[in-house]
């Protein structure tokens, strides 16, 4: 298979619209079929297709571990045994894309902020979706604000969603970080998925998942039921193994903090909170069938999101 080269990401600390629309011939190697995405990191207990976006194909005897809400009553009525309905795939599927702006996501310690990373894999995955001719939209959710784009086909439809996304104005956002706003603005964008979303659809999070606990876990889990769920958690290689030992000055608006590291047991308290938090996450993940990818902000998320679904194929 022949490499598409892109050039490397313009900018640490944000995007352009121009940018994202470079994605376009780099996408086209994104295989973005239900049994690609399947095929991705999941739980054990996920069926190949969900919800009423799929066309009906045939009727067979029914097996165990069918879905029994899938059975074929009409054809069960005429014959001695159980039957169940096949479905395959639609060509055309809503795709939404909910991309994470927030201000802890305009962080990095090394490669490109998270909000950058998240920004450029909205633009593959959108690029993907519309070169398989699927109808692309989402949400775009920030501090402050939460942007809806109602799912379209063409190419026009892509662009707008690409221009909210570079054009967000929590990108400039000036508020601190802290749990609360984390969870309050999750809530709100994965409330808003759950109103919009329609069964059969494919639902792409994006996030470094802060504030991700409660409500947010239950609207996702309620959409995994009958939609197809993709998430990248984008993380940062300062969250995962902690600054060497020493005393680091940390700035963030108009707090200014001195922080040490001399302690072994305070570095390995630190390294436990973000397991853990990891660890808890993907098995949330595996529990209700999302499929997910990991992204570095050190690594390129073009490469990853390609190699996570070209390498993994059936």
């Amino acid at each position: 298979m022949s490499q598409l080269k892109v050039k490397p990401i313009s900018s640490p600390v944000s995007v352009t619209q121009k940018d994202l629309i470079k994605l376009s011939r780099a996408a086209k190697l994104i295989p973005l079929d239900a049994r690609n995405i399947k095929s991705l990191q999941a739980g054990p207990y996920v069926s190949k297709f969900k919800g009423r976006g799929m066309e009906f194909d045939e009727s067979r005897p029914y097996q165990p571990g069918d879905d029994p809400r899938n059975i074929d009553w009409r054809v069960t009525a005429r014959s001695t045994q159980a039957y169940t309905k096949l479905y395959r795939e639609e060509r055309e599927r809503p795709v939404y894309v909910l991309t994470d702006l927030r201000s802890n996501m305009h962080f990095a310690t090394q490669g490109h902020f998270k909000s950058v990373v998240a920004s450029y894999v909205a633009g593959c995955i959108g690029w993907a979706a519309h070169h398989r001719g699927d109808r692309v939209g989402g949400i775009i959710f920030g501090d402050n604000i939460c942007t809806e784009i109602k799912p379209k086909m063409g190419r026009q439809a892509l662009l707008r969603y690409l221009h909210h996304v570079a054009e967000h104005p929590d990108w400039n956002s000036t508020l601190s970080i802290n749990e609360s706003i984390q969870h309050a603005s999750f809530l709100k964008a994965t409330s808003a998925l759950r109103r919009v979303v329609r069964p059969g659809s494919l639902v792409v999070i994006i996030s470094d998942f802060m504030g991700f606990y409660g409500m947010c876990q239950s609207s996702l889990a309620k959409l995994a039921r009958y939609n197809e769920l993709l998430a990248v958690f984008i993380s940062d290689p300062v969250e995962a193994i902690s600054p060497p030992p020493g005393r680091y000055r940390i700035v963030c608006d108009e707090q200014d903090r001195l922080i040490e590291t001399y302690s072994k047991h305070t570095r390995k308290q630190y390294e436990d909170i973000f397991k853990e938090r990891k660890t808890n996450l993907f098995n949330f993940f595996r529990r209700y069938g999302v499929h997910h990818i990991s992204i570095s902000t050190n690594e390129d998320p073009i490469e990853v999101i390609k190699d996570s679904f070209v390498r993994r194929k059936y």
